[in-house]
């Protein structure tokens, strides 16, 4: 059944309901009616629907899992493409542009006959009346999955830190960080003051995880190798990159070896790192470590994720992130037939209990179990007939710069070109899209041998801010004649 408040219009087109309203441009925050949907009544006999909201990892996996399968499927995202978070960085970092990680979904399901992608966004869920809504209409469902990921974490600071040190969630945030670290060095190269042009040229990384490793090695390296020659009043290689971690170890989730020889090769790379670092404030001058300020034009927010708060909307019992504590099955409590997946659940591996990991991976797995679990309830069996869902671990790696990385393969632990060479071919692998694949792996290559990022675009309006400009252009040294 189709349901509506407020301003707008049905009109009837085919034996169908199309709902018709403007869209905001900012699809992120503004709730978006599903568009041209199948009819929505609940009426006998019809097929039985799934409604999957979020496209990511575990909501491609669980659509395509189903395909074939005699169930119309709603999958709705705010973007109208998948993207490959775990390359996210290196668009922030210049090293790929964004249609490198990203592609169409609508591409991905052009076959699949059951599948309609809806671009739009959720805005809360009835479980009592069985209906996902947004904007002013809601629609029926007999499954549903939720796999909204995760969004930054400030600790209830979000209103002042999130414009001071934005986060890396997706390709708006990549685009955006991309934008402030190209111009910062632009700025220096203006720069007269020389405390100003210190902070222009130190970048600041909140968070020791994989992406705050990735990030900060990345930066080093733009800065040590990349554009060192493309400046001439500046010498980006004196640019101080320091990553903050408020523990005792980098890369929390690895084998404590691996976190040490992560330090070793960040610091071997000119990364300041410091642990047990807790940043206590922020300001447009820079960062608060206790009672210490780092002067920093630039700080990059990669500690801590809380659950959208979509979930909210569930009336489920929630960790302190947010997250639904979900069952062994992912279903939640008192709903078998609906599901939550991939960062947005709390959920544990069978049969051992330990949480499992806010991975990829582990959401294509999760994808592909709840698959499996639908088809079966089609079939007719029961929910208590479930078997609980096992993550199959397969490893974890971070790389830390060209030639560095760190593996912890099934207690197999490594480090060095090896593991950089298997992060690289995992991820290659793991895009979608031949043209993807190849121009990532290209890229890769190029920069490898060139040191030449590219992707060096600035983007959007901004405005230039130096304090005490340069004048005329500085003399370059004549080389000196011997005779």
């Amino acid at each position: 059944m189709v349901t509506r408040a407020g301003t707008g219009s049905f009109q009837a087109q085919n034996s169908k309901w199309i709902w018709s309203l403007s869209i905001s441009p900012n699809l992120h925050h503004s709730p978006v009616a599903f568009a041209s949907l199948p009819s929505c009544a609940m009426t006998p006999g019809r097929r039985k629907r799934l409604i999957i909201i979020g496209a990511g990892f575990a909501g491609i996996n669980l659509a395509q899992k189903l395909k074939g399968a005699p169930l119309d499927i709603i999958l709705v995202d705010s973007h109208n493409y998948h993207l490959f978070q775990p390359l996210l960085y290196q668009v922030a970092t210049a090293a790929l542009s964004p249609a490198d990680i990203a592609y169409p979904i609508r591409r991905i399901f052009r076959r699949q006959k059951n599948v309609q992608v809806v671009l739009g966004t959720v805005d809360r869920i009835d479980l009592e009346h069985h209906q996902v809504c947004g904007g002013d209409v809601c629609v029926d469902f007999d499954y549903l999955a939720v796999c909204v990921g995760a969004t930054h974490s400030y600790f209830g600071k979000e209103n002042v830190w999130r414009n001071l040190a934005p986060g890396l969630k997706n390709l708006d945030d990549a685009t955006e960080i991309r934008r402030r670290v190209l111009l910062a060095f632009e700025e220096a190269e203006l720069e007269q003051d020389e405390a100003s042009r210190r902070a222009k040229l130190t970048f600041v990384v909140v968070g020791g995880g994989p992406t705050g490793v990735e990030m900060a090695g990345a930066l080093r390296e733009i800065a040590a190798k990349d554009i060192q020659k493309d400046f001439r009043n500046i010498d980006t290689a004196t640019s101080r990159i320091i990553l903050l971690e408020g523990d005792k170890r980098l890369l929390a989730q690895l084998d404590p070896s691996l976190s040490e020889r992560a330090k070793r090769d960040l610091e071997a790379m000119g990364v300041e790192v410091r642990l047990n670092a807790r940043v206590t404030d922020l300001d447009e001058a820079g960062v608060w470590v206790g009672g210490e300020h780092l002067a920093a034009q630039n700080v990059i927010w990669a500690a801590g994720v809380a659950a959208p708060k979509l979930l909210t909307t569930l009336g489920a019992p929630l960790d302190r992130s947010g997250r639904v504590l979900v069952n062994a099955d992912l279903s939640v409590p008192n709903h078998p037939n609906v599901f939550v997946l991939g960062d947005a659940a709390n959920a544990k591996s069978a049969p051992e209990g330990k949480p499992v990991p806010g991975l990829a991976p582990a959401a294509i797995q999760m994808g592909k179990y709840v698959g499996k679990i639908i088809r079966s309830d089609l079939g007719g069996a029961s929910p208590d007939s479930r078997r609980p869902f096992h993550y199959r671990d397969k490893g974890v790696l971070a790389t830390i710069g060209t030639r560095r990385a760190v593996a912890d393969i099934r207690g197999w632990r490594f480090g060095g070109v090896f593991a950089w060479l298997m992060w690289s071919l995992i991820h290659i692998t793991f895009l979608i899209g031949f043209r993807n694949r190849l121009f990532v792996m290209a890229g890769w290559i190029y920069d490898y041998f060139t040191h030449n990022r590219e992707a060096r675009l600035i983007t959007g309006t901004f405005k230039m801010r130096v304090r005490d400009p340069r004048g005329a252009p500085r003399e370059e040294a004549q080389p000196v004649q011997h005779v």
